[in-house]
């Protein structure tokens, strides 16, 4: 407002499509016709329209996805990065960009304040904040003082909640404390989130006789089961029907194994009969028409249950909403990531935050249930206190000790082909020019180059891939290294892509 009254205008960033409805609309209530937007899934005439107004100032707020950050406003008084530590604010393919990175120099160049906002910054921003390069404001209570969810974690393996779950005729994934909570939360006629960071039925079909699993074509990724028999590549989109007898040894039957959240859904609703149920991911969520839909339900309570991904882990305000359970948290304990800790801890942290912030006394006050195999998981540990700068502090004593950002920089070298061999052979290529650099230049003595190595997604749309990591404490010395090792490309064949990446956000 105060940006407004002195006549200068402002840009609000988001990193999901999924924030921008209720986003909008509280601007719009507040600030009238002011408002315009920018985002993926606009067509191209209203993405035109917006566009121009906000060029001919007929607009002064705009508010958008990363790309919104490209058009061109005069005046620019303060950006707004909302939920900074998002890794959707990257783009990964093509043009390499990091939303907020890019938001923060344009504010040097406009010389205008710029907001970074989460409840739990990325690691680089709390690096930043605790070197004094950003200044760092603390909301410590929520709006209010409403009270913060009373969380609690219950472990599966436990003897007595699968005793539990046995007596009460359970499915392996829904605990008797979860299923009491939604129970007593339905009867308060209050609204239930049940979060699940995998679409689908089940992960993948596998035969019980040889333990073969339907593979894609395409991809080195198993197919996931959607409905009865719909298997689906979540990479390439390949599609095949599900067919009983094994296709490998003709004698034993394909079985799912794992867990959706469109298995979720179906099984919820044999236990919830009465209730109303809706599933927010990629699958059934496709167009800005049915995910406003799908908000609007929830605001008017047509929605007891919602089930769904991270698309409804964060930014999402629902006043009926009390009761959070998160089916599985150890989905992403164990990617082969240096950031999977810190982004299980903000998903948890996040999600957790959906419950309860509406409520005006401790007697109503949010639940969450965080089921686990790994109750003393240090994401979970944290996440339980609320305690983000504990958590803080103990990963980047991890960060420090193996030279990831922010205590080092990062530099990522992908090499994919059609032909396998040829990608194993630039990958050694490229690795023996890598160590010939470091040892004829003694100001390369600090870089590290790991790998190369087979990728964890080992092969895409037919890409076989490899990748190396190269860290170094400078990102001057890490620049003059990549661009020496990469300046000369006549040894790297033909048929051969060598992608960069600077402070890549995915390793997989």
């Amino acid at each position: 407002e105060k940006v407004l009254l002195s006549g200068k205008r402002a840009l609000i960033l988001v990193p999901e499509i999924s924030l921008t409805p209720q986003l909008v609309d509280r601007f719009i209530q507040r600030f009238g016709q002011q408002v315009a937007v920018l985002h993926s899934q606009l067509t191209d005439r209203e993405r035109t329209n917006q566009w121009w107004e906000i060029i001919d100032s007929k607009k002064n707020i705009l508010i958008g996805a990363r790309s919104a950050l490209f058009c061109p406003i005069d005046n620019l008084g303060l950006i707004i990065v909302d939920e900074e530590h998002e890794p959707s604010f990257k783009q990964d393919e093509k043009l390499k960009y990091n939303g907020r990175d890019c938001a923060v120099y344009l504010a040097k160049i406009k010389n205008c304040p710029i907001i970074l906002g989460s409840a739990t910054p990325s690691i680089e921003s709390w690096q930043n904040a605790m070197e004094q390069r950003y200044i760092l404001l603390k909301m410590q209570n929520r709006v209010e003082n409403r009270s913060l969810p009373e969380i609690k974690v219950v472990d599966l393996k436990n003897s007595d909640t699968i005793e539990m779950q046995k007596k009460h005729q359970l499915p392996y994934w829904l605990s008797f404390e979860l299923f009491e909570k939604i129970t007593e939360t339905l009867n308060n006629k209050k609204q239930v989130a049940l979060f699940l960071n995998r679409r689908g039925v089940a992960q993948f079909v596998s035969c019980k006789e040889c333990g073969h699993t339907l593979m894609c074509h395409n991809c080195d990724i198993s197919l996931t089961l959607h409905g009865k028999m719909h298997m689906i590549c979540h990479y390439c989109d390949y599609h095949e029907n599900l067919k009983d007898e094994c296709p490998k040894c003709k004698l034993g039957e394909m079985k799912p194994v794992g867990l959706g959240t469109e298995q979720i859904e179906k099984e919820i609703g044999r236990f919830f009969p009465e209730a109303t149920l809706a599933r927010a991911d990629r699958d059934e969520i496709s167009s800005r028409a049915e995910l406003e839909e799908l908000i609007n339900d929830m605001e008017t309570h047509k929605i007891d249950i919602l089930i769904g991904t991270q698309m409804i882990a964060k930014g999402l305000d629902f006043k009926n909403l009390n009761l959070v359970g998160i089916i599985l948290a150890d989905v992403a304990f164990n990617l082969p990531d240096f950031r999977a800790t810190e982004r299980s801890f903000q998903l948890l942290t996040q999600v957790s935050g959906r419950a309860g912030r509406h409520v005006q006394s401790e007697l109503e006050k949010g639940q969450v249930i965080i089921q686990t195999y790994n109750p003393h998981h240090p994401s979970i540990e944290f996440a339980l206190k609320n305690d983000f700068e504990s958590f803080a502090a103990e990963e980047l004593l991890h960060r420090e000790q193996l030279l990831y950002p922010p205590k080092g920089k990062l530099l990522a070298v992908r090499i994919q082909g059609t032909r396998l061999n040829k990608v194993v052979e630039a990958s050694r290529l490229l690795a023996n020019r890598a160590q010939q650099l470091k040892s004829r230049n003694a100001n390369y003595a600090l870089i590290e180059v790991l790998g190369p190595a087979v990728a964890p997604l080992s092969k895409i749309r037919n890409q076989y891939r490899y990748h190396s990591l190269i860290k170094s404490p400078s990102i001057k010395t890490l620049h003059q290294f990549y661009r020496q090792l990469l300046s000369d490309q006549t040894w790297v064949p033909p048929s051969i892509r060598i992608i960069v990446d600077v402070d890549p956000i995915n390793l997989l």
